[in-house]
């Protein structure tokens, strides 16, 4: 198959793309490396700015780009307005160039859209998520802009419903986009879980703890300046803090900032524990990456991601609830008791294995992209 891929998130579309290849179907992937954070691609378009001579020299790099974007068997958007840099009126022309010159255009429940910023917001359908927690509402300057872009703003709005609408599928990553989604449209909605690269040596990073050993416990935590109350990582870190200092000879805090994905990943590597996040049901790309490493995940681990797997044996996440008293208790579970750790991590790596190898993840796709 001619596949292409427009648009990057957390490197899902670069991995899937590898894999894609690996299984003999011929890809070109289109991003702008998710800002600054770098991933690769086969061709950079990068918006340096909304400044009208940045502006004009990405429309004729967006135009030029796009007289190869014809004849493929499949198309797949990161997002119904993200997957290029422009106002969502002109996204949708593209759009609709996109569906006219190929086979066939998929949809990627991937990120925040209108879809799921009614579902979580509005229709309020899970018991905690950005937006809320059953203990109050989580409104910070990030959340009100997601508000007001996709609610609010007509041409973002418009634009999400009618990519949804007029598409051939819709491939949700987390269980909350599947649930945003699936009740919109039952018929042409599937899950498919994130891809991620596996290698036969993680089996562990290097840095099993064990009770005879007194190791400090090192727990590691990425923070995106601008988006730490986002996910929850700005109430992580407090807590973390807070054990540090109780727990200095048991705890080790590492602090990476706004790093390149490379840098990151190998600073990582040198952890035992990474926090991720709290108002998920589901680990996403940042968290599976790290178990793929044998690294413990402190993210979304609830029960009905489990049974969207089909997952009844392992449990390797440490899945804390958006509450302080909650976070708390269960990093202090881990400092107190290392022995649990080498056990979380042998399953961290073979959950991985057993429901996002890429490979498994992209034959997934191309079944559902045949069917579409």
């Amino acid at each position: 198959m001619r596949i292409l891929l427009l648009g990057e998130y957390s490197n899902l579309h670069y991995t899937l793309a590898e894999a894609l290849r690996s299984l003999g179907h011929e890809v070109r992937l289109v991003s702008d490396g998710d800002d600054w954070k770098g991933y690769k691609q086969d061709v950079r378009l990068v918006r340096k700015s909304t400044g009208r001579l940045d502006t004009l020299v990405y429309l004729a790099a967006v135009r030029r780009e796009m007289r190869h974007w014809k004849g493929f068997d499949v198309v797949q958007l990161i997002n119904p307005v993200h997957f290029i840099e422009l106002k969502a009126e002109r996204g949708i022309k593209i759009y609709d160039y996109l569906r006219k010159h190929n086979k066939k255009v998929f949809l990627g429940g991937f990120g925040d859209d209108y879809y799921y910023i009614n579902d979580s917001y509005i229709n309020r359908r899970l018991r905690y998520c950005d937006f809320y927690t059953p203990y109050h509402e989580v409104m910070h300057d990030w959340n009100r802009q997601n508000i007001d872009c996709w609610l609010h703003d007509e041409g973002m709005k418009r634009s999400c419903i009618h990519v949804a609408d007029t598409c051939d599928g819709i491939i949700a990553a987390l269980y909350e986009y599947y649930e945003a989604y699936r009740h919109v449209f039952p018929d042409k909605t599937t899950f498919i879980p994130l891809p991620i690269r596996c290698t036969q040596d993680s089996e562990d990073n290097g840095n099993v703890i064990t009770a005879a050993e007194a190791k400090p416990i090192r727990f590691f935590i990425g923070i995106q300046k601008l988006r730490s109350a986002l996910k929850g990582t700005d109430l992580l870190l407090k807590v973390a803090k807070e054990l540090e200092h109780q727990y200095p000879d048991k705890m080790q805090l590492v602090v990476a900032q706004n790093l390149p994905f490379d840098k990151y990943m190998e600073l990582m590597s040198t952890c035992d524990v990474l926090l991720d996040q709290i108002y998920s049901y589901t680990p996403a790309m940042n968290a599976l990456q790290a178990m793929a490493h044998g690294i413990v995940a402190v993210s979304g681990g609830e029960e009905e991601q489990y049974d969207l797997l089909d997952e009844h044996v392992l449990r390797p996440i440490i899945n804390v609830l958006p509450d302080e008293t909650d976070i708390k208790q269960k990093l202090e579970q881990l400092i107190l008791h290392p022995e649990r750790l080498p056990e979380l991590k042998r399953q961290s790596v073979e959950y991985v294995r057993r429901h996002h190898d890429a490979k498994k993840v992209a034959a997934q796709y191309v079944r559902f992209w045949q069917q579409g």
